[in-house]
């Protein structure tokens, strides 16, 4: 009978060990929406921390502010979001002319309210197909770019550009609409509440959308609050906080629409909230349109702006959340400072909050559905 062995071999060790280790997302990955890198921290493909870093696109937009007068800085807001410039121009005349205490024209406001709308609409369709299209829906983004087109050419007749849109003047607009254009914004608002059962049909009665978004990323209204969250992010969590209501601006105060929000903050409310938006602001294009008055789009200012000295900040509802202004005036035709309160910058910071947890391609829900412009970021 054999005998033991005096130095028996160790039981093999069935326990399975990992390690962690690090990736780079971006800053060219195509899911990144732009120049963002992203450091994960994973066990396997289970993420314990993201670690956004910005700053790749930053080109010193409050200092270069510093140096224009008051009207040229308008041309540098359109290149924040890009995709809200509309809304960021209207954001900074209004801090300059809160500042001056401008009495803006009632036919220009209105007109501020079409194209601002039709920007949040143009916005929130890109963000649609984009969105689409990182889950796998590449029909998505061909639907969704269908009808902005539409709203594209619209703004370039009425400015000439087709993506930094450069309209709104201190004081007013840049001119008067061209003629048939209300009856062709109207033809377009039609058209693209008709397409929206489709849009919402194409992904949200998809079951890989819905498993790749519901209860994905969940965002409480505390956790939003605390990280300075605002705009649809937010307002997904339950939390109904809207600009264009608490601290009413132009003429919104004489509309109606709702602010819909969400109840869980997960990337399928998030959704949920911008196809209702979209909506809310087709109504708020008719609206402004039935109530176009006739009439100056511009008030009559000096051939120099020189706001008295002293400081003001102004804040708008872009198709990301809040963006403030911060102007300081020393009484030249400058401003002394120049601060831009960045929607996209805190939606972002919120993301090492949602991401641990969750799977590498889960981070991609849950970035792409926070709806980023990263120029607005980094400014």
């Amino acid at each position: 009978m054999p005998q033991a062995s005096p130095n028996p071999k160790p039981a093999p060790d069935t326990t399975l060990k990992t390690d962690e280790y690090l990736i780079n997302m971006g800053p060219q990955h195509p899911s990144t929406h732009g120049v963002l890198r992203l450091v994960l921290r994973l066990d396997g493909e289970t993420v314990l921390e993201v670690v956004p870093h910005v700053g790749y696109i930053h080109r010193s937009m409050e200092k270069m502010a510093e140096n224009d007068s008051y009207p040229q800085i308008i041309h540098l807001t359109d290149r924040q979001d890009y995709l809200s410039a509309m809304l960021c121009n209207w954001a900074f005349c209004l801090a300059v002319e809160r500042l001056m205490g401008i009495q803006v024209p009632p036919r220009a406001e209105a007109l501020r309210v079409i194209v601002g709308e039709l920007n949040r609409v143009a916005s929130h369709l890109l963000w649609y197909g984009a969105y689409g299209m990182d889950l796998g829906a590449v029909t998505a983004f061909f639907w969704g770019f269908r009808e902005r087109e539409e709203i594209i050419d619209i703004f370039e007749e009425l400015c000439g550009q087709r993506l930094t849109y450069n309209y709104v003047r201190i004081g007013g607009v840049a001119e008067d609409i061209p003629k048939g254009f209300a009856e062709r914004v109207r033809e377009v608002v039609s058209r693209v509440r008709a397409k929206m059962p489709e849009y919402h049909g194409l992904l949200a009665e998809n079951v890989i959308f819905q498993q790749r978004t519901r209860g994905i990323g969940k965002l409480d209204t505390a956790t939003a609050l605390s990280y300075g969250c605002s705009g649809p992010v937010l307002r997904s969590t339950g939390f109904r906080y809207d600009l264009r209501k608490d601290e009413p601006y132009g003429i919104y105060p004489s509309l109606k629409f709702e602010v819909p929000v969400g109840s869980t903050g997960d990337c399928w409310d998030r959704y949920l909230v911008r196809m209702a938006e979209m909506r809310e602001s087709l109504g708020l294009v008719e609206q402004a349109l039935g109530a176009l008055p006739e009439g100056p789009v511009l008030a009559k200012l000096p051939r120099v702006l020189k706001p008295p000295a002293g400081e003001v900040y102004s804040r708008l509802e872009t198709a990301r959340g809040d963006m403030g202004v911060y102007l300081v005036s020393d009484g030249g035709p400058k401003p002394l400072r120049c601060k831009f309160r960045s929607a996209c910058f805190s939606n972002l910071s919120v993301l090492p909050a949602l991401a641990p947890g969750w799977k590498v391609a889960d981070v991609i829900s849950i970035l792409g559905s926070l709806d980023l412009v990263i120029p607005d970021v980094d400014r």
